[in-house]
């Protein structure tokens, strides 16, 4: 019986399975590097041990020291969660070989299927050796890991040496593997998956499907189970593959096989040899903890002979902390509060923690269970439609409008959906009362009687940025207490704000830290009365857009060079993902201050490109 577990991860999922070990009575053990010494998952275990290295986002790809902590932990064992070395046979022969058990497939099967080239001969197919006019569309994909890293789709011969040099430099970042290959590109397809489970007697269980097509930039960002609207044939075709997949390499554990789905046809992806970051959709339908299992396989429990019944429908959407409207930048900073009501939610941040660079942007998932598919979309996107949030700009607004869009509740998405509809489910629409309930609830916290005067006097003003545009509020004080121009102030207080118009009555929670006010969850920014006229930056300076590394420049960049509208000009690597910067004109490079391998914050000056004149 296992009594110490270690897991070799960080974040969420270790959190997620700390959870389940807290229930089965199993010691714990983080890891963590220096950036995550005082991370969720190192508060919430039993025992932290740090992993020694100066770069963070490589401290849990060291197999080698992951092992040396759970020994010096005395742990008996170790689960690698998703990410980073849990696709490494090496490291997993490691953890045998240092005597500990392994929470996860033999590594004869990792080695199978890890590398999505040698998976695909396995299961008879074979990637791209040259790419003609003829195969495109075609993907470049890394051969290891996943999560969108290391994905570039390209539509003309000229873009495939870049892509190809991309992909290579951020899998090698993610993954600690540069190895990528070439496949054929099916345009809106669905990405439907099968979980499977299998002990070391011989019992395989096909967990019913998912359905993971809403995608942006191939990272998963609303998943569900089952898959909608597949035909029964289609839906046996898929579970049998999917066991013979897993047969196949004699394998054993939880593990994913990925398909594209395609004209009721189903074209093979590649097969995770790991716990997905979507399980949780799986556990709400199945009434099943797939950690536990996973643990009790390890274990060498016997799976029952056939798997339980599903119940219900389940939809997840992960909640990622990047700005829309910043071309989807990842964001730093403090988290200040995150509750998102009436669903299971599954994080690795708690309030007051940090959000860095070095790390997925993804804050949490929510999921929500309900009889039918339209009940739990319908309760999901209302959880997060009241989901607090008071931190970091995040996709919120992209899931709620998502999960109500008529593509999706129709059940009739793809792959290609937010290709489609991501310019309109991204539109700002912030909430036109915010800016007067941050600036009424800001007075009354000044002075509870907020400098009423017994002569008229000038109204007093506020200013707050809020989705990117300035807004200047005008309020009055009377003796009545504050008023404004068409509407009627019910109430005020440090925190709620009550205002009233056209006969409807609207309840405002207000929250600030700092300059940072949000009302709800809408995020503004308390902004001097009168600017500073020496803020102002010359015309044509481009801008770090997030936190980062400078990668790459781009060849023989240097000042006085000219540069087309949309070249690259800079790579900033962030959270394991690299981000190309362009100039949005033609013109000359007039100051270059970027230089590779400079750490770089948001709003920091790059270059600076002077428009020609047309």
């Amino acid at each position: 019986m296992i009594a110490t577990l270690l897991v070799a991860n960080r974040g969420e999922i270790a959190c997620r399975i700390f959870r389940t070990c807290r229930e089965r009575g199993i010691r714990t053990v983080a890891v963590h590097s220096d950036a995550d010494e005082n991370a969720l998952h190192t508060r919430v275990a039993d025992t932290a041990v740090r992993l020694p290295g100066e770069a963070p986002a490589e401290t849990y790809l060291r197999g080698d020291l992951v092992v040396k902590a759970a020994l010096a932990a005395g742990a008996d064992a170790v689960h690698p969660g998703y990410g980073f070395l849990s696709e490494n046979p090496d490291f997993a022969r490691a953890v045998l070989d240092a005597g500990l058990t392994w929470i996860g497939p033999p590594p004869e099967a990792i080695e199978a299927m890890a590398s999505k080239t040698r998976a695909k001969k396995l299961m008879g197919l074979a990637p791209l050796t040259e790419v003609g006019e003829s195969d495109l569309p075609v993907l470049v994909k890394a051969a290891a890991g996943g999560g969108g890293r290391g994905m570039r789709v390209v539509r003309r011969l000229e873009e495939l040496d870049a892509a190809l040099e991309g992909a290579r430099a951020e899998a090698a970042s993610a993954f600690g593997d540069g190895e990528v290959f070439v496949e054929p590109y099916v345009e809106n397809g669905r990405h439907v998956e099968v979980q499977v489970l299998a002990d070391a007697h011989g019992t395989v269980w096909a967990l019913g499907t998912r359905d993971c097509s809403l995608q942006r930039r191939h990272q998963k960002v609303i998943e569900e189970a089952p898959a909608p609207g597949l035909s029964a044939e289609l839906e046996d075709e898929l579970r049998t593959l999917a066991v013979r997949a897993a047969r196949a390499v004699a394998y054993v554990g939880a593990g994913t096989v990925e398909f594209l789905v395609a004209d009721g046809k189903a074209h093979f992806l590649e097969m995770n040899t790991r716990l997905q970051v979507e399980h949780p959709v799986t556990e709400a339908v199945f009434g099943l903890d797939l950690v536990a299992e996973q643990i009790r396989i390890a274990e060498g429990h016997p799976l029952a002979a056939d798997p339980p019944r599903a119940r219900g429908h389940a939809v997840e959407a992960r909640l990622y902390a990047e700005d829309p409207a910043n071309g989807w930048a990842p964001q730093t900073g403090t988290l200040h509060r995150l509750t998102v009501p009436g669903v299971r939610l599954d994080t690795g941040y708690g309030d007051g923690d940090d959000i860095g660079v070095h790390y997925d942007p993804m804050l949490a998932k929510a999921v929500a269970h309900a009889p039918t598919r339209a009940e739990a979309i319908r309760r999901l996107a209302g959880a997060l439609e009241r989901a607090v949030i008071h931190g970091p700009v995040t996709n919120r607004d992209l899931l709620v409008r998502s999960l109500r869009h008529r593509e999706f509740t129709s059940g009739r998405m793809d792959t290609g959906f937010y290709d489609r509809h991501l310019a309109g489910l991204t539109e700002p629409a912030p909430d036109p009362y915010a800016p007067l309930a941050a600036a009424l609830a800001d007075a009354h916290g000044r002075s509870r009687f907020g400098g009423w005067r017994n002569v008229p006097s000038q109204p007093q003003v506020k200013r707050y940025a809020m989705a990117g545009q300035e807004h200047e509020v005008r309020y009055r004080h009377t003796r009545q207490g504050p008023a404004a121009d068409g509407v009627r102030v019910v109430h005020t207080a440090d925190d709620l704000v009550v205002l009233e118009a056209d006969g409807v009555r609207r309840r405002f929670q207000v929250s600030a830290y700092g300059d940072e006010v949000y009302v709800d969850s809408t995020r503004l920014t308390a902004l001097p009365r009168f600017p500073d006229p020496a803020a102002q930056l010359a015309p044509g300076s481009l801008l770090a857009p997030m936190p980062g590394t400078v990668v790459r420049i781009a060849e023989g960049l240097t000042e006085g060079a000219t540069v087309q509208a949309g070249q690259g000009l800079f790579w900033l690597e962030a959270m394991k993902m690299q981000h190309q910067i362009s100039t949005p004109v033609t013109g000359t490079l007039t100051a270059l201050h970027a230089k590779t391998g400079q750490q770089v914050e948001p709003g920091m000056l790059l270059a600076v490109v002077q428009e020609t004149s047309s």
